[in-house]
């Protein structure tokens, strides 16, 4: 059983003033216009579960219904300059490795931001395929323990096609290959068990154990690098 987990922190997240709120706010208008264009420029979330899973993640943070139609305008081509979807790679102290998904109008700026960061905290940028490889693709639904086993959820997840289920101190975390995130929700919700937070991750292939110290750097230079505006998540190879 692991006692970490990230994802335990994502409903402490909430935006509380204003300037806070305006900065979640552009994260989540650039993550719905990517959502749209990777889903083809399908605009209907009904039809397209990129864009359905940015739209919950921005209510999350309270984003008005206007902002939200005007986004998926931008992702279809309706004004403002185009965002586009950009993964980085690097690596933070002690040779973690680090890879910073972005969502962007302007390249040059973005990677400026985020090599001046990673060298900032004794890292440094990487060349692309010097981390990747380290990774899968794949979704995560975290699962509240209130009123749930871990044997009845792994029950349920495994017949609705996850591959597994993590117990970590706060929540459950149920694992699917990224193509059925979508099935594996449905099925669990339709089975009346909690969904808190679903997204499409990339997870270490060889997790990297390392003390208390260098963790704490690495979560450091996480929150860092999330504080850009351009950066919409960062996965390392921790476990």
């Amino acid at each position: 059983m692991s006692g970490h987990s990230k994802w335990s922190k994502v409903k402490h997240q909430k935006a509380t003033t204003d300037v806070v709120k305006s900065f979640a706010f552009t994260k989540a208008s650039r993550g719905i216009a990517v959502a749209v264009k990777e889903g083809g420029g399908i605009t209907d979330p009904d039809s397209n579960f990129h864009l359905r899973l940015a739209i919950e993640k921005a209510r999350e943070v309270n984003m008005p219904k206007e902002n939200i139609e005007r986004a998926i305008a931008r992702g279809a081509g309706e004004g403002g300059a185009a965002i586009e979807q950009m993964m980085y790679e690097g690596y933070g102290p002690g040779g973690v490795a680090l890879l910073v998904e972005t969502a962007t109008d302007n390249r040059q700026r973005t990677v400026s931001q985020i090599k001046n960061t990673l060298e900032m905290a004794g890292g440094n940028l990487a060349s692309p395929g010097a981390v990747a490889f380290q990774f899968k693709r794949r979704g995560v639904l975290t699962v509240p323990k209130q009123g749930m086993t871990y044997d009845t959820l792994l029950s349920s997840a495994i017949d609705a096609g996850a591959e597994d289920v993590v117990e970590t101190i706060d929540l459950f975390e149920v694992y699917t290959q990224e193509a059925d995130l979508q099935k594996v929700k449905q099925v669990l919700e339709s089975a009346r068990i909690p969904i808190e937070h679903t997204a499409r991750i990339m997870h270490p292939s060889m997790p990297l154990e390392v003390d208390d110290a260098l963790r704490a750097k690495i979560d450091d230079l996480v929150a860092a690098l999330e504080e850009l505006d351009d950066v919409q998540m960062v996965f390392t190879n921790l476990p």
